[in-house]
């Protein structure tokens, strides 16, 4: 097993339990940390045998602009399941953060 690694995957969403939040989108940060078992890819140079990160990542995207979550824990609870159920990864890590959420 070997963890890949996607970092500061960053787009504009609706999340967050205030009003504004839910009228003005706002850049979120996700991290993910995916373990993968590399060997069948590695031993044959084999590109489908990879996570494919792309296609995690345009997913990920896809669904938290989607729906469009009031809170982080569910987001990422929800990402955590996606990535699980869609591209059969084991076991991962997500931070999600809205960089801009705390000021001071």
């Amino acid at each position: 097993m070997a963890t890949v690694f996607v970092r500061d995957l960053r787009f504009k969403t609706i999340v967050g339990c205030w009003d504004w939040e839910r009228q003005v989108p706002q850049e979120v940060s996700i991290d993910l940390a995916m373990e993968w078992d590399i060997a069948a890819a590695a031993a044959g140079d084999d590109l489908a045998k990879a996570l494919d990160y792309k296609a995690v990542s345009d997913r990920v995207t896809e669904f938290v602009q989607e729906k469009q979550f009031v809170l982080v824990e569910s987001a990422v609870d929800g990402i955590a399941d996606l990535i699980i159920s869609e591209f059969g990864v084991p076991e991962l890590t997500v931070t999600f953060s809205k960089p801009r959420a705390v000021t001071g």
